[in-house]
């Protein structure tokens, strides 16, 4: 004798209500999570620290790892023809 607690094994949005269990269910409709914007946000991080790197590697001393500091330190070493030390 199977005793059911009246609860589907599925999730609500299964079109077929037929899986053993929650977890067969979840894999058969193909769930994914997205972590996109960070995602974006480790590119964007990982962009910066290699502009300073390589500002760093001539020389150059960026007031801070942020693009816009990193852009204009570069920007004024060659203007000035030297490194600049921000």
């Amino acid at each position: 004798m199977e005793i059911t607690s009246g609860m589907s094994n599925c999730r609500s949005g299964c079109k077929t209500q037929d899986h053993v269990n929650w977890g067969e269910c979840a894999r058969a409709a193909n769930i994914t999570v997205s972590n996109d914007p960070i995602a974006q946000s480790i590119k964007a991080t990982d962009k910066e620290l290699s502009a300073y790197r390589d500002a760093r590697k001539q020389g150059i001393q960026p007031r801070s790892t942020k693009m816009h500091d990193i852009k204009a330190a570069v920007m004024a070493s060659n203007t000035l023809g030297k490194a600049v030390q921000a």
